[in-house]
């Protein structure tokens, strides 16, 4: 397609490139320079910016770090900053959020990037190989969907150039915008992909598909990661690492290839579902990284990531973190990790395994290994394997937080607290103490008195709550309570009889409930407090009552008719 085709596609479009913007931020191309190294060569569509740190951190993550030459094609996914804030943010992915799941809503800090690499030798160049790369970033953690588009496109433009990017863009620019609850059909040189994204109140994430697919028909979730697949060879430690993750302990996984240990991470962070992880997390990370200093600095000691990578160099660099596991290049699976029981001060042993001093607070569900286990001698299905891991997980989590829902519900104030005339109650402080006093009654032990996880569940709530994913969960919630309270204090508002009120109230009371009314109603309509229409109306039904009641000369200070 020649450029002048493409400037009037460009113009014909003009802002509808909003619709292709839904999906994804842009595509890149990064290739090898004899004299830059890795370099962006090109990107979709032409008009997209990126900053110069993105660039450098897209081009040297789009390519493997490490030993291994990974010939021929790689896929593997990361996960980078967005250092341009919220400008080039879809104000559309707020209400998206509201109705998705925690594990596939929009983090505005951050892109997901789904990479197709390619090496192959080629003698006619210069350093007798062909080495680029395709990279799309996306605001949405759509990891399996993604990915396999990317492979599906990539092998497509290196067999024909620019013209197959400048097709999936136009292709792209056509699509449904992403719909929480809805079968989504996507069109893409010649194909559709047909995806579905599930609702956050739906307990089924599986496909809501229409029809049988027909010859040019994919079906693919958005996001469907084989837990058991990736997790099996350290499956034995499976409770160990749930302890690790929920309470943001930094973790660094290393491999020899991106595709293993970036898979690794992404599963991680997936085992205290549907608890949203709230550390960072970077599922494959280099050495030319801008904030590489940032992680492995000594001073600070380190944060609270979980990092995947590949360059043997980071296990001199992160012998102070405290929590490895060196993935094996076995991919057979059949080797099961050993715990080596010491933090990797000295990374001198470079067998697989998981590296750690800690000291779990709860005791293994034998029951559930050795289910799963059994599962592989009798050749259960992978995907029954993921099912029972996940269910099993879920179980762990949800009755690790239920104890704490019901607590955070606790300060919820008295509804007698709550005049129409008065600013609405806050809710009670979080006391430590005063929901440990509710543990014996109501603690996880009830729920999981089944399966044999017994232990100290006051030492690990205390870990808890000074991570990061414990302060996100309560500032969420603690939301949710206040919102409660503005929404109960405008219903009692709305009812209440402010005819009777007005009289002989001075003006400066009077005009100062005018403007609070006002202020009610606006928040109602941009959806701030959350009451239903009916309310509204009856708001503004005490508004003109009051305006009724006012002297003309005040009327014409409010500009009231």
């Amino acid at each position: 397609m020649t450029d002048g085709v493409n400037k009037f596609i460009e113009n014909e479009l003009g802002d509808a490139w909003d619709s292709f913007h839904n999906w994804l931020y842009c595509i890149c191309v990064v290739t090898f320079d004899l004299e830059l190294g890795q370099a962006l060569e090109s990107i979709y569509p032409r008009h997209v910016t990126l900053t110069k740190e993105e660039i450098s951190n897209v081009c040297y993550l789009a390519f493997p770090d490490s030993n291994s030459g990974c010939m021929g094609d790689t896929n593997f996914i990361i996960r980078l900053q967005n250092n341009q804030g919220t400008r080039n943010l879809k104000s559309e992915y707020k209400h998206y959020n509201s109705k998705c799941p925690t594990a596939l809503q929009v983090d505005g800090s951050y892109y997901w990037g789904y990479v197709y690499f390619r090496q192959v030798k080629d003698i006619s160049l210069p350093r007798g190989y062909f080495q680029k790369s395709v990279v799309m970033l996306s605001f949405l953690p759509f990891n399996n969907l993604f990915s396999k588009i990317c492979s599906y496109i990539a092998p497509e433009y290196f067999e024909n150039g620019e013209v197959t990017l400048e097709a999936v863009c136009y292709n792209i620019e056509r699509w449904p915008r992403p719909m929480p609850g809805a079968t989504l059909n996507l069109p893409l040189l010649g194909s559709v992909f047909q995806t579905f994204i599930p609702l956050a109140t739906s307990s089924n994430s599986t496909l809501a598909l229409l029809s049988e697919p027909g010859d040019n028909q994919i079906q693919t979730h958005v996001e469907d990661l084989n837990l058991f697949e990736i997790l099996q060879p350290v499956l034995s430690h499976i409770h160990l690492l749930w302890e690790l993750v929920i309470v943001c302990e930094p973790i660094v996984v290393l491999a020899s290839s991106p595709t293993h240990c970036s898979s690794m991470v992404l599963a991680l962070t997936r085992l205290i579902c549907p608890l949203q992880f709230c550390g960072d997390y970077r599922p494959y990370f280099t050495i030319h990284d801008s904030e590489f200093k940032q992680f492995t600095s000594k001073a600070q000691g380190p944060p609270p990531v979980i990092l995947g990578v590949t360059n043997p160099f980071f296990g001199k660099t992160l012998h102070h973190w405290p929590h490895t596991i060196r993935l094996s290049d076995d991919l057979t699976h059949s080797q099961k990790y050993k715990l080596k029981k010491t933090a990797p001060t000295r990374m001198i042993d470079n067998t697989p395994g998981i590296y750690t001093a800690y000291k779990p607070f709860l005791h293994k569900d034998k029951n559930i290994i050795k289910k799963l286990l059994s599962g592989v001698n009798s050749k259960r299905p992978y995907e029954v394997q993921t099912a029972i891991l996940r269910r099993h997980l879920l179980e762990l989590t949800q009755s690790f937080m239920i104890p704490l829902e019901r607590y955070i519900a606790s300060l919820m104030p008295l509804q007698r607290s709550i005049s129409p005339f008065k600013a609405p109650p806050s809710p009670l402080p979080f006391n430590p103490d005063h929901f440990f006093a509710t543990l014996d009654s109501a603690g996880p032990q009830l729920t999981l008195n089944n399966t044999g996880i017994k232990g100290d569940w006051t030492g690990l709530y205390r870990k808890f709550f000074r991570s990061p994913n414990f302060k996100a969960w309560f500032n969420a919630r603690y939301s949710d309570l206040t919102l409660k309270l503005q929404a109960l204090q405008t219903e009692a508002l709305s009812n209440a009889d402010l005819k009777d009120w007005v009289q002989g109230r001075p003006e400066v009371e009077v005009v100062d409930m005018v403007l609070r009314l006002r202020n009610k109603i606006t928040k109602c309509e941009q959806h701030d407090i959350p009451v239903h229409d009916s309310i509204k109306e009856k708001l503004n039904h005490r508004l003109d009552e009051i305006v009724t009641a006012l002297p003309d000369d005040l009327k014409n200070i409010l500009q009231v008719s």
